[in-house]
């Protein structure tokens, strides 16, 4: 890791010179790949595990107690003389049917309802009453209410089987909804633990023996054939290889390691075999921290509480208050009857129907109409925190290029240049199709795409860090042996290095030269493209006042040549992936109070910067773990999306607030009403008409939160 800053002085993968130091592949999903130290990980991963499985099981049951309800709560409410009479039905007064909504009534409260009671008492004891004590204190009330009506020791008038059955069923609705919409199905640690073999090559003398990587210790040595994954930071004791770090450092193309260079676990030898010592293992590995720096930031964060379980709990005391205000002020008019009708009335009516769907509806229309748009909210807190984002920080590979090199300039060169851009990319084709480098298969594509004839080779012969050479036979010429390689072939060759700076089109790219018999005849540059969508991403989020930024482990000269490519004006280069998150923490403290720093990544290195973030936005074609640490996904690679989430995020903030105001506007009226505030100008707010306002209330609610579909789906 420690060499990573000087990538531009180093040769690529296999046999190519890399000047960025990146390798556009993935292997995150390696066949061999299991258990990061299988001991340590585990307690970790099943931990993980734990938060996504109460949301999903929670789901579940919130799920299954709503339709038990629905069942109980129809008869309950239809056999209701108070309801029945709201509606100007008669339901005849015999025992049996009397009974009927009493018992159906009292096993939805201790059965169905018994989440929220729960709740209530985990809120009390964190002297925070919220939403479960409203919801508790509503049900609970017009339960024993609704029994002491029932047996008649006070007014017919005060039985609530109907409320108490309608609150359960609807606020069991808005917890499913909400549960439904925040479930997550897989853990961020599962996927950075099979980044690593489940076991190992130990030199043994002149033989080895395969031992679990959990069994490596400080100072053995370890074979890494081509293709396989290393298994514990190290230090190369013989061999020089391309090394795939990819779902380390989340760049664009391979790098290759020498001996005495550091090689870091979870990367992969692709095309040579090395003798690595081991310095670090387990936990003391790059791997290790970036998974343990994933941990910290998610614990870390502190999920906003909920704009509805706030104006609950103001409800709470507003309603208690009120309660108490009114039971005092009837006694003291020497009027007991009307204090006990008026109190039961306070609470009951004080009941948050509207508010507890008021959210939970909204989320739930947001969610769907973001995925419509290609963003999917992995994290409800997303929706409330990315309107404030003033910085958007954008990881480079993979995010704002395509993550892959493609061949984006052929230049002929020397006295007696071969005379066509195409010829010379067909000699270098001809030598490198036997190779299964990166680069190369960009030369093959591009002469492939440009229906160029890849004339006969043979010899084929590569050597790592300097290049390819193959004898080519072309069709009516003599056979010639044909060299492809960056600076150190040239350097092999004593052979100067053209200078370029003229016509080189891309500052960022990767230059290849082709030599026929030790003659320079022309140089190919090779580079991660640009997205084409990411102009337009960068141009969408300025437009809104917000500030572009990117990150990348890539090179001064690449970053610099990217930023002023999109008009990015605030870069970050030659950053090792611990360093990510520390600079997601450095430009957090420079905002705004109020304000918030989006971070948009695409690999293994980005996580913790992901989790580390106001919020975390993965690109969908990214790496799993990626994705489970971020709080919205980019269902394709369009960065563009990003814009689109921050838009879809103020119109459903908006629409939350007005929700409230209308879910909490009936209570704010109500609740006076209901105790009694007009009785001296001879009106009292009848049951019937809290109920119709309440209904009203309701409906206005999902009404206005059915809107914001039409509004996401001109975003």
């Amino acid at each position: 890791m420690d060499n990573m800053k000087n990538m531009d002085d180093m040769s690529h993968m296999g046999h190519h010179e890399d000047t960025d130091g990146h390798d556009p592949t993935d292997h995150h999903g390696h066949d061999s790949m299991s258990d990061m130290n299988h001991h340590d990980m585990s307690d970790m991963t099943n931990m993980n595990h734990m938060s996504g499985m109460n949301h999903m099981n929670h789901a579940t049951m919130f799920k299954r107690l709503f339709w038990y309800s629905v069942v109980l709560a129809i008869p309950t409410i239809a056999l209701d003389p108070m309801f029945a009479h709201l509606l100007g039905y008669h339901v005849p007064t015999t025992l049996p049917l009397t009974l009927i909504p009493a018992a159906l009534g009292t096993v939805m409260y201790f059965w169905t309802g018994m989440p929220f009671l729960k709740g209530a008492v985990s809120e009390f004891k964190d002297r925070k009453p919220g939403m479960m004590v409203l919801i508790s204190l509503g049900i609970t009330v017009a339960f024993v209410a609704s029994w002491l009506s029932t047996v008649g020791v006070i007014a017919s008038s005060l039985s609530f089987w109907w409320e108490l059955a309608l609150l359960v069923v609807i606020m069991l609705a808005g917890h499913w909804i909400e549960m439904g919409s925040v479930m997550s199905t897989s853990s961020a640690l599962d996927s950075i633990a099979e980044l690593l073999p489940e076991q190992a090559h130990r030199a043994k003398g002149s033989s080895t023996e395969d031992v679990a990587i959990s069994d490596l210790h400080t100072g053995d040595e370890v074979i890494v054939r081509p293709g396989e994954t290393i298994p514990a930071d190290g230090t190369i004791v013989s061999g020089t290889a391309g090394i795939n770090e990819s779902m380390i450092t989340g760049e664009s193309l391979p790098v290759t390691r020498r001996e005495g260079e550091s090689v870091v676990a979870g990367s992969i030898s692709t095309d040579s075999s090395l003798r690595v010592r081991v310095e670090k293992t387990g936990d003391g590995t790059a791997l290790s921290t970036i998974r343990r720096l994933v941990s910290q930031a998610q614990n870390s964060k502190t999920p906003t509480q909920l704009l509805a379980d706030k104006a609950a709990g103001l409800l709470f005391w507003y309603a208690t208050i009120a309660a108490v205000i009114t039971a005092v002020v009837w006694l003291g008019l020497g009027q007991p009857q009307n204090a006990l009708e008026r109190v039961i009335t306070v609470l009951v009516i004080a009941c948050p129907h509207a508010l507890g769907l008021a959210i939970p509806l909204v989320v739930s229309i947001a969610m769907g109409g973001a995925a419509a748009k290609g963003v999917l909210i992995t994290k409800r807190e997303a929706l409330e925190t990315l309107q404030n984002v003033s910085t958007v920080v954008f990881d480079k590979t993979g995010t704002l290029t395509l993550g892959t090199p493609h061949v984006v300039s052929v230049t002929p060169l020397g006295s007696t240049p071969l005379g066509s851009e195409d010829r010379v990319l067909e000699l270098a084709a001809a030598a490198e199709q036997e190779s299964e480098h990166p680069l190369a298969r960009a030369i093959l594509t591009e002469a492939t795409e440009r229906d160029g004839s890849v004339p006969t080779a043979t010899d084929f012969h590569s050597t790592p860090g300097v290049g390819v050479s193959a004898t080519v036979t072309e069709e009516n010429a003599a056979a010639a042996h044909v060299e492809v390689g960056g600076p150190e072939l040239l350097k092999e060759k004593k052979l100067e290095a053209p200078d370029l700076e003229p016509i080189a089109a891309h500052a960022s790219a990767t230059t290849l030269y082709v030599l026929k018999n030790d003659t320079i005849v022309g140089a190919i540059d090779i580079a991660d493209q640009i997205r084409p969508e990411s102009k337009q991403a960068v141009a969408a989020l300025v437009a809104r006042g917000v500030t572009p930024v990117m990150l990348t482990g890539d090179s001064e000269r690449v970053a610099a040549s990217v930023a002023s490519e999109l008009g990015i004006k605030k870069y970050y280069a030659q950053v090792r992936p611990e360093e990510k998150d520390a600079v997601i923490a450095s430009l957090q403290k420079e905002q705004a109070a109020g304000a918030g720093v989006a971070m948009v990544g695409d690999g293994v290195n980005d996580a913790p910067a992901l989790a580390r973030a106001d919020v975390g936005i993965a690109i969908g074609a990214g790496t799993d773990v990626a994705i489970d640490s971020a709080d919205v996904v980019l269902t394709g690679s369009d960065p563009a999306a990003v814009a689109r989430a921050i838009e879809i995020s103020r119109r459903t903030t908006r629409k939350m607030h007005q929700n409230l105001w209308w879910a909490a506007g009936y209570n704010l009226i109500s609740v006076p009403l209901a105790a009694g505030i007009l009785a001296p100008v001879g009106f009292t707010l009848p049951m019937s008409v809290g109920a119709l306002l309440m209904a009203a209330s309701t409906v206005i609610v999902v009404i206005n939160a059915r809107l914001l579909k039409r509004q996401l789906s001109r975003v």
